[in-house]
């Protein structure tokens, strides 16, 4: 397979763009307003100003009444590679083992099977397939967990300009899985073998990727779980990190089996505390999922400043409630992101309000505003980068149209609870990244995005072909 390449970005600089919106999102974080009919001022990959009036001239204008202009959409939890290997697989109940998470039974196992068979060119074609999903879907930022055999995320991030984090799997296991009885475990490493090699490739990538595009992309560091990392790995993991100042995401209490083997290896320590106990919970930490945390692993997460990542419909699909009012209630910092089941962000806010009013029986729980703030201003404070996640003069040229004209979307009165509650990804009309326009009325500026669908999808065909593949779906219920 051959995968054509795609022609460089544009550059910005000197460019002005004028975005009008019926409607748009202004303001700091924590202190947003809807304003009325006003125009977005861009000036290479900064904001401007927002005002009232169109300018007399510039270089871009898009003028479409009834556009809703959000700050860039942040998806700070989103797996590409692994969770398009599971599409149409992990729904009803497939592919499950004596109710063991599939993270160990077909994720992990198959992406490492798709790291080796794949060549260079196919593994750029799922990791371009999955950017171009994440742009459609709204999200002008993504934080990307994946195996560090998979360097092409980095490739296909830079060529279609998304902010991307980078964040490459750590282990204290080469080929985690599933035990006998459904414990999740791993071999610890002999001699630090294994942390040091994965450290020493987390390092080689940050050296060759860190800061490039103008700090368009860059890494994050990402030991897998704390059922897969040794003390020693998390340890090394949070001080290089908190050394170079990039954030850490881990996955956290996402699974039963999870937290029992933390328990029986740590003393009787939940996931949370194994962390604390580590010195790694911390306001630099995203903590993915989080399930399976007691009221007690929340109030100490509140207290140590860590964000939570609420990825609510790929557990719904499995049965289970993975709730946003809970963390909210506990007054943990909570992100939405897509874990890469849809990887439609606008349709993840709307189940994370269902989601939560049903689990919560209370109908002002995740209330519309807070859930926008969820992937917008959340973000900024998650990451430390106040010129993210606002639209406010002197922020980054990051901007989320939405269209609010669309049949299904009239009539509204408030146009965020009309987001929230109706509006998905068929409603993107606009993606602006560092001022530059990634999509435009719904469809990719840079590139045929069928074209790259379906070279991406050619490639996770050839994994599905393989008999560990064919053995791991077989196994239902």
């Amino acid at each position: 397979m051959t995968v054509s390449p795609i022609s460089p970005l544009p550059a910005t600089a000197g460019r002005t763009t004028a975005v009008f919106g019926s409607y748009v999102l202004a303001g700091a974080p924590g202190a947003t307003e809807v304003l009325r009919d006003r125009w977005v001022i861009l000036e290479g990959d900064r904001i401007a100003a927002v005002s009232e009036s169109r300018p007399a001239s510039a270089d871009l204008v898009l003028d479409r009444p009834g556009r809703f202009v959000l700050p860039g959409m942040m998806n700070l939890h989103n797996h590409c590679f692994s969770e398009a290997i599971a599409r149409s697989h992990a729904e009803d109940g497939v592919s499950r083992r004596n109710d063991q998470s599939i993270v160990y039974t077909v994720l992990l196992p198959l992406s490492k099977t798709g790291a080796e068979l794949l060549t260079p060119e196919e593994r750029l074609a799922v990791a371009r397939m999955g950017v171009v999903q994440l742009l459609l879907g709204g999200a002008s930022s993504v934080m990307e967990p994946f195996r560090n055999t998979l360097p092409e995320m980095f490739d296909a991030a830079a060529e279609l300009g998304i902010r991307f984090w980078g964040a490459p799997y750590l282990f204290s296991a080469s080929d985690p899985k599933a035990g006998a009885e459904g414990v999740e475990y791993h071999s610890q490493s002999a001699a630090g073998t294994d942390n040091a090699a994965d450290l020493r490739a987390w390092n080689a990538l940050y050296d060759r990727w860190q800061g490039v595009d103008g700090g368009r992309i860059g890494l994050a560091m990402s030991p897998h779980a704390t059922d897969t990392c040794d003390p020693d790995l998390l340890r090394a993991a949070a001080a290089r990190a908190r050394e170079l100042g990039a954030p850490i995401t881990i996955h956290l209490a996402q699974s039963a089996g999870e937290v029992a083997t933390i328990g029986q290896r740590w003393q009787g320590r939940t996931p949370a505390e194994y962390l604390d106990w580590l010195g790694v919970l911390g306001p630099d930490l995203l903590a993915a999922h989080c399930v399976y945390s007691s009221a007690e692993d929340l109030a100490l997460m509140r207290a140590r400043e860590v964000t939570v990542m609420n990825c609510p419909r790929v557990f719904a699909r499995t049965g289970k409630t993975a709730a946003f009012s809970r963390f909210e209630a506990a007054g943990v910092r909570t992100m939405v992101g897509t874990d890469g089941y849809n990887m439609d962000l606008l349709g993840e806010l709307g189940a994370a309000a269902i989601v939560s009013k049903t689990s919560a029986g209370d109908a002002r729980s995740a209330s519309s505003p807070a859930l926008l703030h969820a992937v917008t201003g959340a973000g900024a404070v998650a990451l430390g980068r106040p010129d993210l996640g606002t639209i406010t003069p002197g922020a980054k040229a990051d901007l989320t149209v939405v269209d609010m004209s669309h049949p299904h979307l009239q009539p509204h009165y408030d146009p965020v609870r009309s987001l929230i509650a109706l509006a998905n990804r068929a409603n993107i009309d606009s993606v602006i990244v560092d001022g530059r326009l990634l999509v435009d009325q719904g469809r990719l500026t840079l590139v045929d995005s069928a074209a790259l669908t379906a070279a991406g999808a050619a490639a996770i065909h050839k994994i599905w072909d393989q008999p560990d593949a064919r053995a791991a779906f077989a196994a239902n219920g």
